[in-house]
């Protein structure tokens, strides 16, 4: 049992959530403001807050800040209507536990109520939780879903961004991997420091070396006067290692040396120099596929994968495209001065079928070319020049041949009443289906249930009622 405070200016949110934990065995109390949950929190020995974002006097990130100034061990989870960027990425900045958004789902909230509670049972032995806060934020840094997949990475931004973890980011071209890492820069400690960028593939490999870590004068043919690498310029802020995948093989044993020493010396030259820039690299390749090829090193992967980030296509989260539409139309009309005040419904539906195989970018550019050429206000399917979406090819391989088997073993079976085809079809295919998943997604249940366009609690649900291994790491 957990001694709960359930913060929310809205009557019924506190009697739903104080009635379900109350049924769990909690002892809950409620309030219907900020500053009655800090009074309660100050003079009360709390387990868990679960506190609303938007409530009078104070909000819920303003409460968590101030409680986490205290010596208070409380595990906060912040709950809000509005799954934004800004809202994820603050709330985990400040210490939340985790975050929820309305409407939210019982069995999910009783659960992550268990697990804040186990996890004040360990802080009680290694002190108080303390968070580093800071409202520092590059403006033009704005990344946009309410999908499960970015809202967790939103969180895991929160989280990693005030520490120094190398982090690497994978996704296909397009998908905004350089806007998450300067997400990552601008809500760390090393916001006032330089955000350096390098795309590995586009740098000869007899030049890479020297972009890295610079050259002397007379090091090499054509080096003309001493040059400081990109690890100089970077001191004091971020390294982002773009295409990282495509780094030349014996350029990746200085890279390991880096990461491993912290130092580095300039081609040409033996002094050597402390690396003070935090690394954050991107792909849109399989570095554990590289690994297998003998194309990248094992040793520098694991430097790298300290914390991953896997960012979806677009084509995997299409409810995110009515936004990321608002989103970029306000941008052009800001930066090209254009006046686009709408989109018509029937061309909304057009992006959101459109499979966008250049992901975000080729989004961006689609609305920007629209909306310099468009003759009105509103946009039309006319204006996007887009096609259809193609329709996925018919069934083959190992897939349909355990349909047909399914099939032809169920009409052969005069014993077997005939409602039960659909039932026996689709128990024959669950499984293979979502192993195929987990194992894409790395074991990422949430990215797996949103794939499937089911609840993460119903995918557990299969997952144990199927016999399913999780592949290792997966959660």
């Amino acid at each position: 049992m957990a001694r709960i405070l359930v913060a929310d200016d809205e009557e019924s949110i506190r009697m739903v959530l104080g009635t379900a934990l109350v049924q769990a065995g909690h002892d809950v109390e409620t309030v219907a403001s900020g500053g009655d949950a800090l009074a309660a929190l100050t003079d009360g020995d709390f387990d868990v807050a679960i506190l609303d974002i938007r409530m009078p006097d104070l909000s819920g990130l303003d409460v968590l800040e101030r409680i986490r100034a205290t010596d208070k061990p409380v595990i906060v989870i912040v709950i809000t209507a509005q799954n934004t960027m800004a809202n994820a990425i603050e709330a985990m900045k400040r210490g939340a536990f985790n975050y929820l958004t309305k409407p939210f789902d019982l069995d999910e909230v009783r659960a992550l109520v268990s697990r804040a509670s186990e996890m004040h049972e360990l802080t009680r032995t290694v002190g108080r939780i303390r968070t580093e806060v800071g409202s520092r934020y590059e403006p033009g840094v704005t990344l946009v879903g309410t999908s499960g997949a970015m809202q967790e990475i939103f969180k895991t931004i929160g989280r990693v961004a005030k520490s120094d973890a190398t982090v690497v980011i994978e996704g296909e071209s397009g998908t905004g991997k350089e806007l998450i890492a300067r997400a990552i820069h601008f809500h760390s400690p090393r916001w006032s420091g330089p955000f350096v960028a390098l795309n590995c593939s586009a740098i000869p490999r007899d030049l890479l070396e020297s972009e890295l870590f610079g050259h002397e004068r007379g090091a090499f043919t054509g080096a003309s006067e001493r040059r400081v690498g990109r690890f100089e310029t970077a001191a004091g802020g971020t390294l982002f290692l773009d295409e990282v995948g495509d780094m030349p093989i014996e350029l990746q044993v200085k890279l390991l040396r880096v990461l491993q020493e912290r130092e580095f010396s300039r081609v040409g030259s033996t002094q050597v120099m402390k690396a003070n820039a935090r690394i954050i690299a991107a792909t849109n390749q399989s570095l554990e596929r590289a690994v297998r090829e003998q194309r990248f090193r094992e040793d520098l992967f694991f430097r790298l994968k300290v914390v991953p980030i896997m960012v979806p296509p677009l084509r995997d989260r299409r409810g995110d495209i009515p936004e990321l539409i608002r989103h970029f139309l306000t941008k052009i009309n800001a930066e090209m001065g254009t006046d686009i005040t709408a989109i018509a419904p029937e061309a909304e539906e057009l992006l959101i079928r459109h499979p966008w195989p250049g992901n975000v970018r080729e989004l961006e550019n689609c609305l920007l070319r629209a909306a310099v050429l468009a003759p009105g206000r509103t946009l039309t399917p006319e204006d996007l020049q887009v096609s259809e979406a193609t329709p996925p090819p018919p069934l083959s391989g190992s897939l349909a041949d355990t349909l047909r088997s399914a099939v032809a073993a169920l009409v052969r079976d005069p014993e077997r009443p005939a409602k039960e085809l659909y039932a026996a079809v689709v128990a024959a295919v669950e499984r293979p289906l979502i192993e195929l998943i987990l194992e894409q997604t790395g074991g990422n249940q949430l990215r797996t249930a949103d794939l499937l366009g089911i609840n993460r609690n119903t995918l557990r649900k299969k997952i144990t009622s199927l016999g399913i291994v999780v592949p290792r790491g997966g959660k």
